[in-house]
């Protein structure tokens, strides 16, 4: 096939040439015009135009159709993406839809409608007959048996279908042969074609009908097609229904990167936020602002946020409030501060949230999302660092005034009433469960109040007073019994960042502990006002009336009536000694109490607050400061007689301040090892987590020596067999002379957690073993067995963290050091041994051997390591691992897992060592005698085509009495092709291989390469970037011209 090679100034002067021609003759013969649409530099309206009117002129047009199709042929048996190709289908989508009558205006529809009351309108005319005919060639092509035919014929409907107008109409037969077509071609074995055949089904959508078939196929695809471009394709084209909307959802969570990004590109085009709930709305902000992808946080801040902003009139806090923010705080500051980062400074001031001339929200106008939006807008410009000190001074008022408006927040809204609903909300009473909107006013409250206490964190506390006072007004709320408790941690770490001295943080806390637990109390009640005011008015009464006495006595001396007078004075007697009593009285009640009683409280809302403050202290003093006395006296009077209480939330933070005071102290982790190794077993499984997470952080700060200098008696109960002890125990490395018992007792326990039926005890046991593994704590071959077999198992399938967690660990594990890829390759065998043992009830049963087998091998790569050995002749890994899987199928030449073992050694990177090779060579040709399975054999035989050269492979071959045997057949018996994409190239050892071993047939490379459809690309190799003249006449050499093929093709007939 020849190709044509024209500079510029020809396609000058053959365009101009050809546009003289096309103005003297207007008319272009069939051969012509498809020589034409090939260069695209060609107007293909003109070429349309031209043969359209040679067409009109035409009388009988079969003869037409027939030299038409004739010559598209030519470019539908071309399944590489050609320019010319291209062209031509593009100009014979072109000239077919030209033949439709152009659409109506809306003039003309109005007046169709309005003749259609007087006289019925003719039916609307059929298709035209070239556009039928070019359908029905094409529907009878797509059952073709060559690809390429198939995938143009879908080529050519979609872009048929594509080309014509927005209401343009074909007939019923016609739509369901496209549609009955189209579907059996979604399910075509090549991708390509499966991708045009969808493109092509975007008009026949049906979205209000929930059983529509494309819709379905759409559907069906997106969920189960293994290729990402077509659930990209279905993606870009399908429409959005309510029924359709959680398919797309989903594919925001595709393993590919570019099914993840076009899926919220079409969100953010198609779907409106309306259309979305609040858990879909966050759920997709969470996932998109925190994916591992670049490019899909980029679509998320750059696509999705401004096309919810644009909908909602620019509103951010309406936008806050569609997200729920009380219940997704964390996801709507990651919103904010995208949306922050792509505002000007200007804007951002412009934005800002009504403040008072204090710089204040006001009391009355707080909502959670207007603070909310305060307290992002404060952190991100506090965040910018100097260039932020002035502008934050625009938004947020000095500590001293921040701090009275807190104090007066907090006092006003928690007061008694509504501290009860906080308090009562895991158990209402039955008169508060009535009233749920108090508590839910209650609530809103306190988000708005831990919003503002995180502001405290952008204020600025250099100067003295204002941290003096926003010091006092944090003490006053611990020490205050109407503040909830969930905002005592809060409140606890604020305090602590403001102060930087352990010690005074440590005499701080202690003090508003020792307030908290025992306040001072008066021995004599409260002065009653009534009372006091009734006592004031007796006591005036019996002076009025001692005046009124001595008044009428001295009259009646005066009249000297001494019988009279002498009972007057018995009664001033009395009337003075009753005055007597009611002054003492209201002395009595009057005079200030001096005698105080400290009262302890022990209740558990009490307790858990004095706890939490006491965490939050623990963590917040420098792991290398020792345990004071201070601290000391709240181990034995708070941390201790807690962990024995009857209320689950108080034991739990008792464990924590347990775990981390120890953290602090050799001496009191020794002490308390036993203890919590006891909780560990045998109480509830929230507090059990919180032991074993303290046993796995001192094991990580103190080592296995901690158990050695633990007393003898003090040993960590187990309930395991002595055979499950064998089998499970792991070899600790570097514990010193700790007790073998001891040491292994407690790895006993820890691994008995990999199997415990609680998801959440199971998942902390299996992260912390990681954690002792990749510090160097543990070495054992065993527990990295187990934690594998742990990944596999379909029992872990629902537990995100645990997989997430442990896929992690292999990979950071295994390129971290030789010793730890050393430690893989030990569990191999075992874990091999394992899964095919596995009996049919268990869940290891259903394990795919050669994902686990690939794994490893991957793992233990020496060009996987983050520092790669530089001695070239040193022996790697993979030639133990090598011996090992030699010597194991020797054991047993009959067993099923040597052909897994034989198609392993062909994966392997093998050191250049001779004497390694030798000693492989010598176990390969025994295996060769041994082994009898004839797949077994080819691989064998591949193997050592790697190791020797071309003589001794001849021997080696002859020796053996095999048969010279296909390679595409031994790959297609020996290879998965499904895991093919996850197996590395092999040509990544080239340099490695001798010169004799033979390479892999371009037409198994081909193949493999077909089946990935792009999606498995190969390194590309570093080479000098040609120039631009270079890189042109390459792209020509490339591009295919059809005329020598016709020309050809009219020549022979």
């Amino acid at each position: 096939m020849t190709v044509e090679f024209e500079n510029r100034r020809q396609l000058h002067d053959e365009k101009t040439e050809e546009g003289a021609n096309m103005t003297a003759d207007n008319e272009l013969d069939i051969k012509e015009a498809f020589q034409r649409a090939q260069k695209g530099h060609n107007n293909k309206a003109k070429l349309v135009a031209s043969l359209k009117s040679r067409y009109n002129k035409l009388e009988d047009k079969s003869l037409f159709h027939e030299e038409f199709v004739h010559y598209l042929k030519y470019a539908m048996i071309v399944y590489k993406r050609e320019p010319a190709v291209e062209n031509v289908i593009e100009f014979v989508a072109r000239f077919a839809t030209s033949f439709q009558s152009p659409p109506k205006t809306e003039e003309e529809e109005e007046q169709q409608q309005e003749g259609e009351g007087e006289e019925e309108e003719e039916e609307t005319e059929d298709d035209h007959p070239f556009l039928s005919f070019i359908f029905s060639f094409l529907l009878e092509s797509h059952k073709a048996s060559s690809h390429a035919v198939r995938f143009r014929a879908c080529q050519l409907i979609n872009k048929l279908l594509g080309s014509m107008a927005e209401n343009a109409q074909i007939d019923d037969d016609l739509f369901d042969r496209i549609h009955q077509a189209m579907l059996v071609r979604v399910t075509d074995k090549f991708p390509n074609v499966r991708i045009q055949a969808a493109l092509a089904m975007t008009r026949l959508q049906q979205p209000m009908d929930p059983d529509c078939p494309t819709i379905s196929a759409y559907m069906l695809i997106l969920e189960n097609d293994s290729n990402a471009e077509v659930r990209r394709a279905v993606l870009s084209c399908i429409a959005m229904a309510p029924h359709t909307l959680p398919k797309v959802l989903k594919r925001t969570r595709d393993i590919k990167e570019n099914v993840r990004k076009l899926a919220y590109q079409v969100l953010a085009d198609k779907v409106h936020i309306k259309a979305l709930t609040i858990a879909q709305r966050v759920r997709l902000l969470q996932q998109g602002l925190r994916d591992t992808s670049e490019a899909v946080r980029e679509v998320v801040c750059s696509r999705l946020l401004p096309a919810w902003l644009l909908r909602l009139d620019g509103n951010i806090i309406e936008l806050l409030h569609r997200l729920d923010v009380e219940n997704c705080a964390e996801t709507a500051l990651d919103t904010l501060k995208a949306i922050f980062q792509r505002t000007s400074p200007e804007e951002l001031l412009q934005n800002k949230v009504p403040l008072d001339n204090r710089k204040l929200i006001p009391v009355d106008s707080l909502t959670c999302e207007n603070v909310l939006y305060w307290r992002a807008l404060c952190e991100f410009i506090k965040g910018k660092g100097d260039e932020g000190d002035e502008m934050l001074d625009q938004v947020l008022p000095d500590a001293s005034t921040f701090a009275s408006y807190l104090c007066g927040y907090l006092k006003a809204e928690f007061s008694e009433e509504v501290s009860l609903y906080l308090k009562a909300v895991p158990v209402l009473l039955e008169e508060q469960r009535a009233d749920f909107k108090q508590l839910e006013l209650a609530m809103t409250k306190e988000f708005i109040s831990q919003q503002l206490i995180h502001l405290i964190g952008c204020l600025d506390t250099n100067e003295e007073g204002g941290r003096k006072c926003m010091l006092a007004v944090l003490q006053e709320m611990l020490a205050l019994p109407q503040t909830p408790s969930s905002l005592v941690f809060l409140i606890t770490e604020k305090l602590l960042s403001l102060i930087p001295d352990d010690q005074r943080r440590t005499q701080t806390v202690a003090e508003i502990i020792s307030d908290v637990r025992e306040p001072i109390t008066e021995t004599n009640p409260p002065v009653d006002e009534s009372v006091s005011r009734r006592q004031q008015v007796q006591l005036a009464e019996v002076k009025v009336r001692i005046l009124e006495a001595k008044q009428t006595l001295e009259d009646c001396i005066a009249a000297q009536d001494f019988g009279r007078a002498a009972e007057l004075k018995d009664s001033i007697t009395e009337l003075e000694n009753r005055r007597n009593q009611i002054i003492q009285e209201a002395a009595e009640s009057n005079q200030p109490s001096d005698k105080e009683a400290p009262t302890e409280k022990n209740d558990p809302e009490t307790l858990l607050r004095c706890l939490i403050m006491c965490a939050e202290l623990l963590k917040q003093i420098n792991i290398k400061t020792r345990i004071g006395p201070t601290t000391s006296a709240l181990m034995s009077s708070l941390i201790l007689p807690s962990i024995a209480n009857a209320h689950p939330a108080v034991r739990n933070m008792a464990v924590m301040c347990l775990g981390t005071c120890t953290l602090h102290s050799k001496d009191l982790a020794k002490t308390h090892m036993v203890l919590l190794l006891q909780i560990a077993q045998l109480d509830e499984v929230k507090i059990r987590i919180s032991a074993l997470r303290a046993i796995i952080d001192l094991l990580l700060l103190f080592g296995f020596q901690l158990l050695s200098e633990t007393p003898a008696t003090q040993t960590a109960p187990s309930s395991q067999s002595p055979d499950k002890q064998e089998d499970d125990a792991a070899v600790a490395e570097g514990r010193g002379d700790a007790p073998e018992d001891t040491a292994q007792s407690v790895l006993v326990m820890l691994s008995e957690f990999l199997d415990c039926e609680m998801s959440d005890l199971r998942t902390e046991a299996a992260e912390g073993l990681a954690k002792l593994m990749y510090t160097g704590r543990i070495s054992s071959a065993k527990m990295f067995s187990r934690l594998v077999l742990l990944w596999y198992n379909p029992v872990t399938e629902d537990d995100t963290r645990l997989r997430h967690c442990l896929g992690v660990f292999f990979q950071l594990y295994a390129r971290e050091s030789r010793v730890h890829q050393e430690v893989v390759e030990e569990s191999f065998l075992p874990t091999v041994r394992t899964l095919m043992n596995a009996p049919a009830t268990s869940p290891l049963a259903e394990v795919d051997i050669n994902n686990v087998l690939e794994l490893l091998v991957e793992l233990t790569r020496p060009s996987a390591l983050i520092k790669p050995s530089t001695n070239t002749e040193e022996v790697c890994v993979h030639d133990y691992l090598a011996v090992r899987m030699c010597g194991e199928m020797l054991r047993d030449p009959t067993a099923p897992e040597v052909r897994l073992y034989a198609k392993t050694l062909s994966n392997l990177e093998l050191s250049r060592d001779e004497t390694v090779r030798k000693d492989l060579l010598t176990l390969l040709q025994q295996l060769v005698q041994a082994v009898k399975d004839r797949v077994c054999l080819r691989a064998l035989e591949k193997m050592a085509g790697q190791l020797v050269d071309s003589k001794e492979q001849a021997d080696l071959l002859s020796a053996s009495a095999l048969q010279p045997l296909d390679v595409n057949a031994d790959e297609a018996a020996t290879d998965d092709p499904s895991k093919s994409a996850k197996r590395p190239k092999r040509g990544q050892r080239k340099a490695c291989l001798a010169k004799g071993g033979r390479k892999p047939s371009r037409r198994a490379e081909s193949s493999e390469e077909s089946y990935s459809d792009g999606e498995n690309v190969p390194q590309s190799v570093p080479s000098v970037r040609p120039s631009r003249r270079a890189k042109t006449a390459a792209l020509e050499k490339t591009k295919l011209d059809l005329n020598p093929l016709i020309n050809q093709e009219a020549n022979v007939s």
